[in-house]
């Protein structure tokens, strides 16, 4: 890499300047860009939409009313969050919507940036790479006003404090996550690899009432268990709507064929647990980071609802597998391929003949996250010396000492 692209890339303060100013550029042109349609009812909705879906669950609580049926009126589309993200929204909600927006998406892009530096065994150049390689997705991400690069964050900066036997934090953002989305709950495979596994599961319990507890300060029980009976029936109903940008989708435009869901899913399951019969690797960071990398993946292509801006979290998994990876043909190919079909297909850069006619009828934003996470999987599998580039991790477990 050219001296002044590695001078650039480990600069820090830049990075962090670039990253507050998408987030308050994107807040800007959302604000400014008035209002559109999402259907052919023709209602015009806020451009910032999803916020606005935030922002008013939040007064849907405090009003006593159900926060999982369609308000037209108000929104576009269902919330699909817990009433603990309803409740902690409030923290933005109570802004004006300038201020509000803004908040939220720094609170998103800020978590990631934080949560990358946040990561050990790294040089500050493969950080500020990673950062770069994952700005248009999470652009793209806060552009929809959405969670996701807060989730991916919230992931990464778990496995950190783990890494630093930070452990009462790292439960928080793997509970906070799985509280957000339910997705989040794939973070707990994380705590397979270290030790006091008894502490992992008291500060789990802690945090997990903590954050359920919340909404009884703005709703009764009666109406909590309500609440939570009509975010069951939304969800049971939500499952077969779509295919998403996930396996499932592809294999349904790929192949013409209907597919159980749940059976794609338990074959990632499967998948996804297969490496983890290795467990006298669990002491070898290098088979650690790749879980991370696993797991941000994972959660996003085996999603039958994934759309376009939930990819900032799998292209975090990617971007932290390139990084490191020894760069082969077929690591480059992959990379190259990710980047162009996930990352520049939904961007103006991209041809749009290319994009109606290929890349979403044949769902190729999910495929080379795919071939990605299965070249992952893999390298747990085999785990060979070579399969990251040229550096000195520790080959003991960092938290080895803690053990009794």
């Amino acid at each position: 890499m050219k001296d002044w692209a590695t001078k650039a890339l480990s600069n820090q303060r830049s990075l962090l300047i670039l990253y507050i100013t998408i987030a308050l550029a994107a807040s800007i042109q959302a604000l400014l860009s008035g209002t559109k349609t999402f259907d052919d009812s023709g209602t015009h909705y806020t451009s910032y939409n999803n916020y606005r879906i935030f922002e008013q669950s939040f007064y849907h609580l405090l009003n006593n009313q159900d926060l999982y049926i369609l308000y037209p009126q108000e929104h576009w589309d269902l919330y699909k969050y817990t009433p603990t993200f309803s409740a902690l929204f409030g923290l933005f909600a109570l802004f004006p919507d300038w201020a509000g927006l803004s908040l939220w998406n720094l609170a998103n892009v800020l978590v990631l940036l934080f949560a990358v530096y946040r990561l050990p065994h790294l040089r500050d150049v493969e950080k500020g790479l990673l950062l770069v390689i994952v700005l248009l997705e999470l652009l793209t991400s806060i552009q929809n006003s959405q969670s996701n690069g807060l989730i991916a964050g919230l992931l990464v900066l778990a496995f950190g404090l783990l890494e630093d036997k930070k452990y009462l934090w790292a439960t928080l953002c793997i509970v906070f996550s799985a509280f957000i989305k339910l997705f989040g709950v794939v973070g707990f495979a994380l705590f397979l690899f270290y030790p006091r596994k008894e502490k992992l599961a008291l500060y789990t319990s802690l945090w997990a009432v903590v954050l359920f507890l919340i909404p009884l300060a703005f709703v009764s029980y009666e109406q909590y268990i309500r609440l939570f009976q009509s975010y069951w029936n939304m969800l049971s109903h939500d499952h077969s709507s779509s295919y998403g940008y996930s396996v499932m989708g592809w294999w349904n435009s790929w192949f013409g064929m209907e597919v159980n869901k749940n059976l794609i899913v338990l074959v990632g399951v499967l998948l996804f647990l297969l490496p983890l019969i290795r467990y006298r690797e669990y002491q070898n960071y290098t088979f650690r980071y790749l879980a991370l990398c696993s797991i941000l993946i994972w959660i996003v292509i085996f999603n039958h609802k994934a759309e376009s801006p939930t990819f900032i979290i799998a292209m975090t998994g990617v971007a932290l597998w390139f990084v490191t990876a020894k760069k082969d043909t077929l690591t480059i190919i992959l990379f190259a391929c990710a980047f162009v079909l996930t990352t520049l297909s939904p961007t103006d850069v991209f041809p749009r003949y290319l994009r109606e006619e290929f890349v979403v009828p044949y769902t190729l934003k999910a495929f080379p996250c795919i071939l990605v996470w299965v070249k992952v999987v893999y390298d747990m599998i085999v785990l060979k010396k070579d399969c990251l580039t040229e550096r000195t991790y520790p080959q003991q477990h960092p938290l080895q000492a803690a053990r009794p």
